[in-house]
């Protein structure tokens, strides 16, 4: 059953109905990245929100008296709830809302301070309805918070592999380790989809039915291996680690294997354990053992792992001057990893000579949970409002903070010369935004290559 939509609010936005001005038959507003950590976000997850929560007859009487019930006791009164225009758009739109959104393809990269949604009423009796609806589509923060960070991580690790090593590799070279580290498994399924528009390599399952719940596909877009935990080396007891570690190669003799590897030393499970005892077993296996740190600086710790595997099960030096272990063995570092140690890392092994072929990333954390909607500055405001029938500018400029001065008028976002601009609706320049929601329909879906192709283009 649809969640209540009249429930899903700030409580103060119940009083705003009776707000506006006299004559007020129309509120438009827009949502916006005003800045941030980095200079352009990649927009997804309106789709989810509108198949979730908007979309066919979300209004019942059944959900208006509950609703009515529940404000009155939580006010104290039962003067505060528009029971009335909600059973207006029951009786007059059979439940529908009355609204229309307009928005940028999900997958696109625009740069902040730009439109990228827009929101109306359709008829002149809901004008209150559009921001009745802002907490909820303001939502919208979190899975393209996810997705800008996913990307920007790709972006930086391209970079070193096309200094370094083969760019080919770059889809596996980020792995979504968040599921136990988000506040609920629905964060999981939206955030670890929001990774999988960039990447292919996720442990978060919630991700993978999302994305074909809400994208319009039955195939699969994330993909995982084999891997062990500190619980199944542990379990062997310190003195048959090396036997665990030889199960490991044992009961998965093909393709790739992940194996944590620093219960207790780290260097000397390099050194002896994998490089030498195990050596001949690794050098034999077809596939990749993929050694995994978890503890640590994280820099130094990959450097030296990697030094020492490379003396150890050998390496050579690539085309571009960088040496590469033997294909047999590789490393992840799963501990400590967010955008920033992921550049300490790969460029600590360049300065010492190594290839950002040797490492991949395991993200949880700073992925999906070390974000807010002030990572990008994320908001929605009005900025026109049709009054007597006329169009009214509606915007705000603060003395105390010129950052949070909102747009004006009625907007469009256009490309000129390669550049994203936002400009009045009005004006020369064709419209980027599609109506993708309106009166209750969503009128254009995108399937999930869809999106990945936007991000990639």
């Amino acid at each position: 059953m649809q969640p209540n939509i009249m429930l899903l609010t700030d409580s103060y936005k119940l009083s705003h109905y009776k707000q506006y001005p006299a004559g007020t038959s129309q509120i438009y507003s827009y949502f916006e990245s005003r800045g941030g950590e980095f200079e352009s976000v990649t927009f997804f997850g309106l789709q989810y929100l509108l198949k979730e929560y908007l979309e066919g007859k979300v209004v019942s009487q059944a959900k208006i008296d509950r609703a009515a019930k529940m404000y009155a006791a939580h006010f104290g009164t039962d003067k505060l709830f528009n029971k009335e225009g909600w059973e207006y758009i029951l009786h007059n739109h059979n439940g529908y809302l009355p609204i229309r959104i307009k928005a940028v393809p999900e997958g696109m990269v625009i740069p902040t301070h730009n439109v990228m949604l827009t929101i109306e009423n359709t008829d002149p009796n809901c004008f209150w309805l559009t921001n009745f609806l802002e907490t909820l589509l303001l939502q919208l923060w979190y899975p393209c918070t996810v997705a800008t960070i996913s990307r920007e991580v790709k972006v930086m690790i391209t970079k070193y592999l096309e200094e370094t090593g083969d760019p080919l590799t770059i889809d596996f070279k980020l792995h979504d380790f968040g599921f136990r580290g988000v506040s609920s498994v629905e964060s999981a399924g939206i955030g670890g989809a929001a990774h999988l528009v960039n990447f292919m390599g996720t442990d978060t399952v919630a991700a993978l039915s999302f994305i074909q719940e809400y994208y319009n596909t039955d195939g699969m877009f994330g993909f995982s291996i084999p891997a062990a935990e500190h619980s199944t080396i542990t379990s062997w007891g310190r003195e048959n680690e090396v036997q665990a570690y030889r199960n490991m190669l044992t009961q998965y003799p093909e393709g790739l294997v992940a194996v944590v590897s620093d219960s207790y030393d780290i260097y000397n499970a390099c050194e002896h354990l994998w490089g030498e005892v195990l050596k001949e077993e690794i050098l034999g296996r077809n596939g990749t053992l993929v050694v995994r740190p978890d503890s640590g600086e994280p820099k130094d710790v990959v450097l030296k792992c990697t030094e020492i595997l490379g003396v150890k099960i050998g390496f050579t030096v690539n085309e571009k001057g960088y040496k590469v272990l033997n294909p047999k063995i590789r490393i992840i570092q799963g501990d400590g990893v967010n955008y920033e140690s992921i550049g300490e890392i790969l460029e600590h092994l360049k300065k010492h000579g190594w290839s950002a072929d040797n490492v991949g990333f395991g993200m949880g954390g700073a992925l999906l949970q070390k974000v807010h909607r002030d990572t990008q500055k994320f908001a929605f405001k009005c900025s026109c409002a049709t009054i007597n029938g006329m169009d009214r500018d509606v915007y705000k400029d603060p003395v105390t903070d010129h950052d949070k001065k909102s747009k004006k008028g009625r907007l469009k976002l256009v490309k000129e010369d390669g550049k994203y601009l936002t400009k009045a609706l009005h004006e020369d320049g064709e419209d980027i935004l599609r109506t993708v929601f309106e009166n209750g329909l969503i009128l254009e879906e995108i399937d999930f290559e869809g999106i990945k192709e936007n991000a990639n283009s």
